[in-house]
């Protein structure tokens, strides 16, 4: 439960004091209080008990403090315990980061309201508990005479420390040569969306993946096993769509080979050389294969050519890069492809320990229905057991089972070995590393400690960003007006829900934005629609399913809830969505003009003008417009039209007509009546 808000009077009777008592310190530190029903903020309830501890634990020192006048003897001494700690000498003093505004006051001896102040005078609005940015915070001291040092080596320090602590507890295993054993390469597919990927290992796996997937295409990380020959190869296969990214960064960073697929009719495209780029941060040898080389306009002379371009030489033109021939369709070239692999593995000379405790790599993650959460992972080194006690990231937990490719239940998986664990306490981030742990105790602890981290550096990196300018206040409210469409994201795999909301910020628009209230991974369920329905959002589901009951509810409150299973439909989905919620835009149509020739009073109703249409149609219904001597007189609508004794419903050029307008009545022989309809367009983004 979080911290609840305290009256003045409560406050009184914890320390044993008077309410006025309470009062004047509270207002001294700048704090509102008035009276005993005065009430302390949620947020701001334990900033006042630590000083009112330390207070009561001064007096109990045997402070300057006697009871009468404390409130002032016990802060000053107080203070000069906090410019103590802070290293104060003479004018300069010492803070740490990050800095927030109560540390800062603290550490200058000056009361929060009149450092909130002072940063109102710099345009920049913090409350007590936020932090501001380290120039900020000098300028601020500045103007008390103070010269502030920031003592940034605090946060490097403390990480260090930590790294540290990490290290005894997961400790550094020395590998005995005897135990070293040679491991199958992890190889990953990389290239353009199209260039057969999937299809080509589906040839060296002689399964159907590529066909069981969503428009054939590959939409998040997967993992298998081939056997060749006495030897196996482990392949991970990543998404070739620009979405993914992040994905096949990921796919990079844990491969020994990198084998770059391209279209032999296509040649490098934008996602190959991106891939090719992941390969080399990676520093992994390249292979690559001109797939479909089966086709009439395959042309390889092509794809050698964009090589070159970008800094790969081939073996056949006097480079060391290996280039093969294959056709996933026929099967031509697979043979040299597998051959390649295991030559470059070869040379590699990859080894594993697997006495080791075993390590291994995040692929992907996920929540699913009787398991929790789950993590797709390549072995790197040792052995992960069933019983394991292992951390992930920020996660712990015990192994409870460990599902091999082929949907088998292991009790042990080796190096190389792409597996599926349950047993996490929370769902990790694609890329983070497992460790197997001494304990489970050991690795909830480390757990902890690293989420704790986590929120120190995230509190240091928004440093300076809590702190608004006034400036960027109102130019926000200016901004307000902007539309926007709200999304609320849930995908199967945590890499799939992140490439999702990283497209959805990029959708190019300067007239509407696209807002993500929520992103999640599981079946949509009713929270989901809730928050949709208080906020006007569509629920977007990516490979989920809506739970029981939940679709029946998004009726009710008119949530609209769209399903995916391919990443381009929704995006363009999605633009169009945004393209509808912008207002139409309103043309104007330039339909004629008449002359008015004769007025007509009749015995009822309003003038008639007897007009000649002098160009293009006058219309019922039509906007018009008179002007006389070329000044605009009236501005409304075609009431009606006669020709003759009958009402018609346009008149085209050189014919005459008479006309009526709504509301008018002062026409005069000579007048011009311009026509004009108004026309909506669909705004485009």
């Amino acid at each position: 439960m979080g911290t609840k808000s305290v009256k003045v009077k409560t406050l009184a009777d914890k320390y044993g004091v008077s309410v006025k008592e309470i009062i004047r310190e509270m207002t001294e530190q700048g704090f509102d209080a008035s009276s005993a029903s005065s009430v302390i903020p949620a947020d701001l309830v334990e900033l006042v008990t630590s000083h009112f501890d330390e207070l009561m634990a001064s007096r109990k020192k045997g402070g300057k403090d006697n009871g009468k006048k404390g409130g002032k003897g016990g802060n000053a001494e107080i203070r000069e315990e906090s410019g103590s700690a802070s290293g104060n000498s003479g004018d300069e003093v010492h803070i740490k980061s990050p800095v927030t505004v109560k540390a800062l006051a603290d550490a200058l001896s000056e009361k929060p309201n009149a450092i909130i102040t002072k940063l109102m005078m710099m345009n920049v609005l913090a409350s007590i508990n936020q932090t501001i940015d380290n120039d900020t915070a000098s300028k601020v001291a500045s103007e008390f005479g103070k010269v502030l040092a920031i003592d940034k080596r605090d946060l490097a320090e403390h990480k260090e420390e930590e790294a540290e602590k990490e290290l005894s507890v997961l400790r550094e295993f020395v590998d005995d040569e005897k135990d070293l054993v040679a491991r199958q390469p992890i190889v990953t597919f990389m290239g353009h969306v199209d260039h057969g990927k999937t299809s080509l290992q589906d040839a060296i796996r002689k399964t159907k993946v590529a066909a069981g997937e969503a428009g054939g295409i590959t939409q998040n990380i997967g993992a298998s096993i081939a056997k060749c020959g006495k030897k196996s190869i482990a392949f991970v296969d990543t998404p070739g769509h620009e979405a993914f990214t992040a994905m096949r960064l990921r796919g990079a960073n844990v491969t020994d080979i990198v084998v770059l697929v391209v279209a032999a009719d296509d040649g490098f495209m934008p996602q190959t050389i991106e891939a090719l780029n992941h390969a080399r941060a990676a520093e992994v040898p390249i292979i690559i294969a001109i797939n479909k080389i089966d086709l009439p306009d395959a042309n390889p002379d092509k794809v050698y050519l964009h090589m070159q371009q970008n800094g790969l030489t081939p073996e056949d033109w006097g480079g060391n890069i290996g280039v093969v021939k294959v056709s996933a369709r026929t099967g031509a070239g697979i043979e040299d492809l597998l051959e390649r692999i295991l030559l470059e593995a070869e040379m590699l000379e990859l080894k594993t320990n697997p006495k080791r405790p075993g390590t291994a790599f995040v692929l992907e993650s996920q929540l699913e229905a009787g398991c929790g959460p789950t993590a797709n992972v390549i072995v790197e080194n040792g052995t992960v057991r069933l019983g394991d006690p292992v951390i992930c990231g920020e996660f712990y937990g015990k192994i409870k089972n460990i599902i091999d490719h082929t949907g088998a239940r292991l009790k042990q998986a080796t190096a190389s070995m792409p597996i599926k664990i349950v047993g996490l306490s929370g769902i990790p981030e694609a890329g983070c590393k497992l460790e197997v742990c001494r304990s489970e105790k050991e690795a909830k602890a480390l757990a902890e400690q690293r989420s704790a981290n986590k929120r120190v550096e995230t509190l240091a990196g928004r440093a300076g960003s809590m702190g608004s300018s006034l400036e960027a206040l109102f130019a926000d409210s200016e901004g307000a007006a902007k539309p926007s469409l709200k999304v609320v994201v849930k995908g199967d795999v945590c890499g799939s829900t992140e490439a999702i909301v990283e497209s959805l910020k990029k959708l190019p628009s300067d007239k509407i934005t696209v807002e993500t209230l929520h992103s999640g991974i599981g079946a949509i369920t009713e929270n989901d629609v809730l928050l949709a329905a208080s906020s006007g959002a569509i629920v977007v589901g990516f490979h989920v399913r809506v739970n029981p009951g939940v679709n029946e509810l998004a009726k009710r409150e008119n949530v609209e809830i769209r399903l995916y299973s391919i990443i381009y439909e929704l995006l363009e989905d999605i633009k169009d969505a945004m393209a509808g919620k912008l207002e139409p835009e309103k043309r104007e149509k330039d339909l004629g003009t008449a002359r008015i020739l004769k007025i007509f009073a009749l015995s009822k109703g309003p003038k008639v003008c007897g007009c000649k249409v002098e160009k293009g149609i006058v219309k019922v219904g039509s906007k018009s417009r008179v002007f006389r001597n070329n000044v605009l007189i009236f501005n409304g609508e075609v009431r009606s039209l006669r020709r003759f004794q009958d009402d018609v419903k346009e008149v085209r050029e050189g014919m005459e007509c008479g006309i009526k307008l709504d509301n008018f009545l002062d026409f005069e022989e000579g007048d011009v009546i311009q026509f004009y309809e108004i026309e909506l367009k669909k705004q485009t983004l």
